[in-house]
């Protein structure tokens, strides 16, 4: 759906052309709240139809159009998790964040395929970092929002008290909360350096079926995850440990004649596209700690990864 000019609104006012500006900001902030570009998109059409259907008298009264738009965003952000959490149940095999397209090709900062609307892009930073959006998903509604609107986007306690429908003390708390599990779950950032260093590494082994040298690249306590959605195969339950971990990697890549693997930027930091036929099949995420990967996040479920072959 595309949200046009009102009746009686001019595409040549500057008010309107101000009010469509606000689309990345909202985007941006419904994406760290949902963990989906998709969902996120479909916020910010919300957002818009809402002030659409507001009467033009109503309209012009608002002092700060773009302030109404985020808190309007942020409590559908708000509802849509609190149903989150019963449409995951019935979700087959595990969930994952949906990684952000973005083609850029980290080792030599070139683009890998076309450009992108600046409008439709989500800003890049460690607010979308696939391992922070993780820690996200656990949180209860309440504690995501309140961090995501204050430690991210630095809104008053006071603006996201109106957004969660609790006190400012309250949301106060709920960030503290939230800002000690990210804290406990990620302690230390590799430099982006390093992290793109052990995973050009650890796809040179894979391309090359050697076993040995994915272990040495894996910490012995890794876990990765794939998403499937039941639409593709995937393994239904996080796989641990360095050994079975490579040994799956090695069966899945025997197993995919023609698998492209091709080095992108995803969610801000260093990660693997792979490619059949030059179609996109799985977007690779890592988490690493000093040299060796410790958590793996494959996407493979095809509605996940649509942003990533349009056009």
């Amino acid at each position: 759906m595309t949200i046009r000019p009102g009746p009686g609104d001019d595409p040549a006012d500057p008010e309107l052309t101000a009010i469509m500006g606000e689309r990345r900001q909202l985007t941006n902030l419904a994406y760290r709240l949902l963990g989906s570009l998709t969902e996120a998109e479909d916020v910010v059409q919300e957002t818009y139809a809402r002030w659409y259907a507001l009467p033009r008298g109503q309209r012009e009264a608002i002092d700060s159009p773009g302030a109404w738009l985020c808190t309007v965003a942020g409590r559908i952000c708000l509802d849509l998790l609190g149903s989150a959490r019963a449409r995951r149940e019935r979700y087959v095999g595990e969930w994952i964040p949906e990684p952000l397209p973005d083609g850029t090709r980290w080792s030599s900062g070139r683009p890998g395929g076309g450009p992108l609307d600046p409008a439709d892009r989500v800003t890049l930073d460690e607010s979308v970092d696939m391992a922070l959006l993780v820690v996200l998903d656990s949180m209860t509604p309440a504690e995501r929002v309140a961090f995501v609107l204050h430690d991210v986007f630095r809104y008053p306690f006071a603006e996201v008290a109106e957004i969660v429908g609790r006190t400012p003390a309250a949301c106060r708390q709920l960030a503290s909360s939230a800002r000690r599990r990210v804290r406990a779950a990620r302690p230390v950032a590799t430099p982006t350096a390093r992290h793109a260093r052990v995973v050009r590494d650890f796809k040179r082994a894979w391309r090359a079926g050697d076993i040995d040298a994915l272990v040495t690249l894996l910490d012995p306590q890794v876990t990765a995850v794939s998403d499937g959605g039941g639409l593709v195969s995937a393994e239904l339950r996080p796989v641990h440990g360095g050994e079975r971990v490579a040994r799956i990697l090695v069966e899945v890549a025997g197993r995919a004649a023609g698998l492209t693997l091709l080095e992108r930027t995803v969610n801000g930091r260093p990660g693997l596209v792979a490619e059949v036929d030059g179609a996109v099949v799985t977007v690779m995420a890592f988490d690493v700690a000093g040299d060796r990967i410790r958590r793996i996040w494959s996407v493979r479920n095809p509605e996940k990864l649509r942003p990533w072959t349009r056009g």
